[in-house]
C-alpha cells in the first residue's frame, strides 16, 4: 500500500489521537454510522447500558480520512488497536474511501462486530432515544456523548439524518 489512511465516523474525525499529513472528508459505502453498541462503562453500565457509535452494515457513511506518513503506520496503528478494539467490539476493516473531490483510497475502518454481545442491532430512533436518555457512565451521562457527536458533525458540515431525529427525541423525552 502506498498511502496508508484511516477512516473516522465518530470521535476520531475531531479528536484522533494521532499524527497525520493530511486530512479530508471520506465517503464510504456499504456501512453506516450508527448507535448500535451497547456501552457498559463510559455511558452506561451493565445493568444499564448506553449507546454509542459503530460503524454498521448497509448504506454509506460520511466521515474523515486521515493520511498518515509510512514512517508512523506502526506506531498509529498500535494506537488505534488499543483505542478501538478493547473489549473487541469492533472489527478491523480494510475498506474503499472516496475522499473529497472524488479520488479513491485504501483505508482502515473499526467495524461492529455483529457477532459481539454488545452489539444492538439496528434500533429505531424512539428506541435508541430512550436508552440514551436514561443511560449514564463513568464518561457521564449518554444524551452528552450524542448531542457532542451531532454538534462536531454539523461543525464539520456531515449531515447524518438518522442521529439528528435521534436527538430530537431525546430532548421530547427530556421535556415529558
Amino acid at each position: 500500500m502506498d498511502e496508508f489512511w484511516v477512516f473516522g465516523y465518530g470521535s476520531l474525525m475531531w479528536n484522533p489521537g494521532f499524527e497525520f499529513v493530511e486530512r479530508s472528508q471520506a465517503l464510504v459505502y456499504g456501512y453506516r454510522r450508527s448507535l448500535c453498541v451497547r456501552s457498559w462503562v463510559h455511558r452506561g453500565t451493565q445493568q444499564n447500558p448506553g449507546l454509542v457509535l459503530g460503524l454498521d452494515r448497509g448504506g454509506s457513511c460520511r466521515g474523515m480520512a486521515f493520511r498518515i506518513a509510512a514512517e508512523v503506520w506502526a506506531e498509529v496503528i498500535d494506537y488505534l488497536r488499543a483505542r478501538e478494539l478493547v473489549t473487541n467490539v469492533y472489527l478491523e476493516r480494510n475498506v474503499a474511501l472516496q475522499l473529497e473531490g472524488g479520488r479513491s483510497v485504501p483505508g482502515v475502518a473499526y467495524v461492529v462486530d455483529r457477532n459481539h454481545t454488545q452489539y444492538a442491532g439496528a434500533l429505531d430512533t424512539l428506541a435508541a432515544a430512550r436508552i440514551v436518555h436514561e443511560a449514564q457512565g463513568q464518561s457521564g451521562p449518554n444524551d452528552a456523548y450524542v448531542f457532542n457527536t451531532l454538534a462536531h458533525l454539523k461543525e464539520m458540515g456531515i449531515r447524518d439524518h438518522w442521529l439528528e431525529q435521534v436527538v430530537d427525541e431525546v430532548e421530547r423525552l427530556r421535556t415529558a
